[in-house]
C-alpha cells in the first residue's frame, strides 16, 4: 500500500475491494475462514462480518516505541488540533490524532509495573479514540493493527497470542483470550488548545516515529463531516448525522450515548447531571469542540467514555439509552 494515498483513490479503492470481500466472505464456511493470517473459526463474532480494512496485518504500523516532547516543542499543533489526552499515574500525555491516524496504536508506558502498560487505540472510520491497561491477565500485551474490521471499527490483535480483539466491545473474539475484557482508562478527545491549558506540563507524542508519514495531512480526506461510510454497519439511525460526534458510556453492564447535538440544548453552562444506571452523573462538555469528560457526581472519580461518530457508537449498541437534552 502507497503511503502517501489519495484520499479519493483509498475510498474508490475500499470500495472496489470491499465488493469482493463481501461477496467471497458470505459464501465461505464458517469454520474455513481466514483473514490476514487470522483464524476466524472459533471468532465470537459472525467471521463472515469481520472484513479486510485493505492493508494487511501491520500495514497501519503501530507505535511501539514512542518518543515524546515537551509541550513548548509542539509548535507543530495548531490550538484547534485534535488530540487524545491521557493522565495515569501522574503523567500527563497528549496523542495528536494527525499521528494516530497514520498508525491508531501506541503501545506505551506510564511508568513500571503492569499496571502503568496502556495502549493507545484510536480507529479513524469510527472516530473512536479508547485507552485500556495492556495485562488483562497480569501480563502486559504488545498490540497490533490486524488489518480488519468488524462494524468498520478496527480488530486490534495482540502480538504474543494472536487473539483479535474488538475495540469497541472491550474484548478478545478469537484465540487465547477470547471472551476476556480489557479495562479502559479515561481519556479525552480535545483540541490541543484545551488540553494544554488543563495540563501545562504535559508531553506529547513526537512526529519522530521512525516511519515516513506526512502527518501534515490526514489520509482520510473530508470523512469525518461526510455522510460516506467506506464498510457496511449492521445497524444504521437516521437520528443524527452520521458523523455526529457522541459521549458513549458503558455503566453497570449497561449503555447511553450523549450527542453533542443533545448537550447543545441543555444550555451553554457546560454543565449538565443525568441519572443512569442508578447512578447520578455529571457530564462537563464542550457542545462546540464536541469534546466532554463524565464523572459519578459528587466524586472525583471519572468514568471513561468513548467520544465516537454516532453511527459507530449506535452500531454496537442499537439498543442503549440516548440522552435528550430537551429534557433538561
Amino acid at each position: 500500500m502507497p503511503l502517501f494515498i489519495s484520499s479519493l483513490y483509498r475510498f474508490f479503492w475500499f470500495r472496489i475491494l470491499l465488493t469482493g470481500v463481501l461477496f467471497g466472505s458470505l459464501c465461505m464456511p464458517l469454520q474455513a475462514r481466514t483473514l490476514n493470517g487470522f483464524d476466524l473459526s472459533d471468532s465470537l463474532l459472525d467471521s463472515r462480518k469481520i472484513l479486510s480494512g485493505g492493508p494487511p496485518r501491520d500495514g497501519i504500523p503501530s507505535i511501539d516505541n514512542p518518543r515524546f516532547t515537551q509541550a513548548d516543542a509542539a509548535g507543530w499543533l495548531a490550538p484547534d488540533a485534535r488530540v487524545m489526552g491521557v493522565v495515569h499515574n501522574g503523567i500527563a500525555k497528549a496523542y495528536p490524532i494527525a499521528i494516530l491516524d497514520w498508525h491508531e496504536i501506541v503501545n506505551d508506558r506510564f511508568g513500571s509495573g503492569q499496571v502503568n502498560a496502556l495502549v493507545i487505540t484510536y480507529c479513524p472510520l469510527c472516530g473512536t479514540g479508547v485507552v485500556y491497561q495492556a495485562a488483562p491477565a497480569g501480563n502486559a500485551l504488545s498490540f497490533g493493527v490486524s488489518g480488519l474490521l468488524y462494524n468498520s471499527d478496527v480488530l486490534l490483535y495482540d502480538r504474543q497470542t494472536e487473539s483479535l480483539w474488538s475495540q469497541l466491545q472491550n474484548r478478545a473474539v478469537t484465540g487465547e483470550y477470547k471472551g476476556q475484557a480489557l479495562q479502559m482508562v479515561p481519556s479525552w478527545y480535545t483540541t490541543w488548545q484545551s488540553w494544554l491549558a488543563q495540563y501545562p506540563e504535559t508531553q506529547v507524542l513526537s512526529r519522530e516515529t521512525g516511519f515516513n508519514r506526512n502527518y501534515d495531512r490526514s489520509p482520510y480526506g473530508d470523512y469525518d463531516t461526510s455522510t460516506n461510510l467506506y464498510f457496511p454497519v449492521e445497524f444504521l439511525s437516521q437520528a443524527y448525522h452520521p458523523k455526529e460526534r457522541v459521549l458513549g458510556l458503558e455503566l453497570n453492564g449497561q449503555f447511553k450515548a450523549y450527542p453533542f447535538a443533545e448537550l447543545a440544548k441543555a444550555g451553554a453552562s457546560g454543565e449538565v447531571r443525568d441519572t443512569f444506571a442508578g447512578q447520578q452523573l455529571l457530564i462537563r462538555y464542550d457542545a462546540e469542540q464536541r469534546s466532554g469528560r463524565i464523572w459519578l457526581a459528587g466524586t472525583e472519580q471519572e468514568l471513561p467514555v468513548v467520544n465516537s461518530f454516532w453511527f459507530a457508537w449506535y452500531t454496537f449498541h442499537p439498543q442503549g439509552e440516548v440522552f435528550n437534552g430537551s429534557d433538561n
